[in-house]
């Protein structure tokens, strides 16, 4: 017990120290574990063997965070992405397993050697990159997207991998999966229990079936699933909530994950497509956030955990013996990956910054490669030797993705002053004085006022899905991304009056003020902002008029406090008229001190400035609020009870 807490100890304190460190230098908070893992492990040696036993506890994140995807998807969307699952993702396991393959055979190893490892790299990590998606807010970009598909059919191609290994078994040497480090293997002191016992028993028996047996077991399984979470779930939380003790729902929540995750592992299925698969069924559930919740630290704890065995498990030793070949077969690895990543990108119109982040995003190898090359031990496909250094490569991928990522990162402010290309666009035949590019929210609800005062609206977005709601209500809207140049002079921008600028990417949204202002020096602008530093790149980029996209409904709601604590309406509207003008004014200040490139935090003047015009703004809503006391007592007059909407 005494050396657990101690071990603990170290993982915990390496995590906060180093990845905080990691993310204020912009390396992120994967390559911050990594590099913690690195620095206790093989760096100062504090952990040992009990990293290989931490890492099955610790993919157990990985389980987790699949959960919280599925809940995040709803079903219809999973079947609207059956055409990547199959095309996208099945060409990519294919012709990286090829690719490999035929690299392996040319240095030497046997075809069924060179199939197994060509199978193991082929997969990408799950956890390294949908965790870095997820940080960076690039999940729902077309490019996250279409990572993700391909990450869940690799792991729902683990599953016939595992079933093709053993007939691939060439009787390699130190073949017998004891002592594997990550094959998962029973030791025989593992059944002592009765749980255990029974564990091995259900396993026996699911391995005694014949195939169509198993195939029979596979689907009642998953049919088990999807009909326990539809009828089920709902009145079992009903009688948990009852008990109104919060811990009872976290409980209930690992319950789910945990117990889909044995039956699962007693299949010699996938825990992670098990856990998926009942995660989108539990989508449309009203307890999802409730699950949401309680389950994300759990994960988050266990993904760093996980990243930070991956770092102290790199055999450096076996590096250092020879690092001038290992390293070549690792960007080998990665840049044969990457040429077949992009081609199929292109292929399936990724374009600009989605196509960069496709390519580079996954072309490591990942953590169910750990867990082919074990059973492949075990199973007599490799020997010792070369295991050795296929999980090496492994890590060591693994290691480099959080630097593709920060490529991405340099990649995208380059390409965010060039024009991105997109998908076929609609062919516009209708133009007028108003255009409109991005439709989501905030645009949708510009284009009605528009619309029901008379006037109409050339509406440019690039999600198909937007523009076919768009058309079910009956507004009409553009398929196209409105960063081409070419979209704009078709929607006619050389004779538009006004551009509404919607988008919710800060970076094309900037582009296309910049592009249009350069294009037409005399086109009013009015451009959507995210914060107040998206706003002084509007402004340099010439816009007119600029909405931060909370500021207005802020001051309403500052408003309503107002007037609950006692100010009438009028003296509560006359503070936000007078809040309004006081903050466009001190924008226009703030602009000129700014310096682009350069965090707020980092400009003295800037500060200076801010905290100047914050004390005249204090002192200009307290003078008239004084003002507006005196006028409402000689008029013996007070504030109304309405609450305007």
């Amino acid at each position: 017990m005494e050396m657990l807490l101690f071990q603990i100890l170290i993982y915990l304190l390496a995590a906060v120290i180093a990845v905080p460190v990691a993310a204020r230098l912009g390396l992120g908070s994967v390559l911050g574990y990594l590099l913690a893992g690195v620095i206790i492990g093989p760096v100062l040696g504090v952990v040992g063997n009990e990293t290989r036993d931490l890492q099955h506890i610790a993919e157990f994140g990985v389980v987790m965070m699949l959960f919280l995807i599925g809940l995040e998807l709803d079903p219809r969307a999973l079947w609207a992405m059956r055409h990547k699952l199959l095309g996208l993702g099945g060409l990519q396991l294919t012709l990286t397993t090829g690719a490999v393959m035929g690299a392996a055979m040319a240095v030497g190893l046997r075809w069924e050697v060179a199939l197994a490892v060509g199978l193991a790299f082929a997969l990408s990590s799950t956890a390294i990159v949908l965790q870095t998606l997820t940080e960076k807010g690039l999940m729902r970009t077309q490019g996250g997207r279409s990572a993700f598909a391909v990450l869940l059919t690799q792991d729902i191609a683990v599953i016939p991998m595992l079933a093709l290994f053993p007939l691939l078994a060439v009787g390699a040497a130190g073949g017998s999966g004891h002592g594997d480090t990550h094959g998962g293997g029973h030791g025989p002191e593992a059944a002592t229990t009765p749980v255990a016992e029974f564990v091995q028993t259900a396993q026996g028996f699911v391995d005694a079936l014949p195939g169509w047996g198993a195939a029979l077991l596979t689907l009642g399984a998953m049919g088990g699933i999807v009909l326990t979470g539809i009828y089920l779930t709902r009145p079992v939380f009903s009688y948990i909530h009852a008990s109104r003790l919060r811990e009872m729902f976290t409980a209930l929540a690992l319950l789910i994950v945990i117990g889909i995750a044995c039956i699962m592992l007693i299949l010699g299925l996938s825990p992670a497509l098990g856990t998926f698969l009942a995660g989108v069924v539990l989508a449309n559930s009203e307890f999802r956030h409730e699950m949401e919740a309680d389950l994300q630290p759990f994960k988050g704890l266990l993904l760093g955990l996980f990243f930070i065995t991956v770092g102290a498990g790199i055999n450096f030793a076996l590096l250092f013996g020879d690092p001038l070949r290992l390293l070549g077969l690792t960007l080998l690895l990665m840049l044969a990956k990457g040429t077949v990543l992009l081609l199929l990108g292109l292929i399936f119109r990724l374009r600009g910054r989605d196509l960069w982040l496709f390519t580079l995003g996954l072309a490591q190898a990942g953590e169910f490669g750990f867990v082919l090359i074990g059973f492949g031990v075990q199973r007599g496909v490799f020997g010792t030797a070369i295991s050795q250094q296929l999980y090496l490569i492994i890590a060591l991928s693994m290691l480099l993705t959080p630097l593709f990522f920060i490529l991405y990162d340099q990649l995208t402010r380059r390409l965010a002053h060039e024009p991105r290309a997109g998908r076929d666009a609609d062919e516009i035949e209708q133009q007028g004085p108003i255009i409109i590019a991005g439709i989501g929210r905030f645009g949708q609800v510009v284009n009605r006022m528009i619309q029901m005062s008379g006037f109409r609206a050339t509406v440019l977005d690039h999600d198909l899905a937007t523009i076919k709601l768009m058309r079910q209500f009956g507004f009409k809207g553009f398929l196209g991304d409105p960063t081409r140049p070419e979209l704009l002079h078709a929607a006619g921008i050389e004779d538009a009056r006004i551009l509404v600028v919607a988008m919710d990417d800060k970076h094309a949204s900037t582009t296309i003020v910049r592009y249009a202002r350069k294009l037409r020096p005399d086109l009013h602008i009015v451009a959507r902002a995210h914060d107040r530093t998206h706003v002084y790149e509007l402004y340099d980029a010439g816009a007119n008029d600029i909405v931060r996209e909370m500021f207005d409904s802020s001051l309403r709601a500052a408003r309503y406090v107002l007037e609950n604590m006692g100010l009438s309406e009028f003296e509560a509207a006359e503070l936000e008229k007078l809040y309004f003008k006081l903050d466009r004014k001190s924008m226009l200040e703030l602009a000129k001190v700014w310096k682009p490139g350069v965090p707020t935090s980092d400009n003295p003047e800037y500060i200076a400035r801010a905290r100047e015009l914050n004390r005249e703004l204090e002192a200009a809503l307290v003078a008239q609020l004084d003002e507006d006391v005196d006028v409402t007592a000689r008029l013996g007059t007070g504030g109304g009870t309405h609450n305007p909407g």
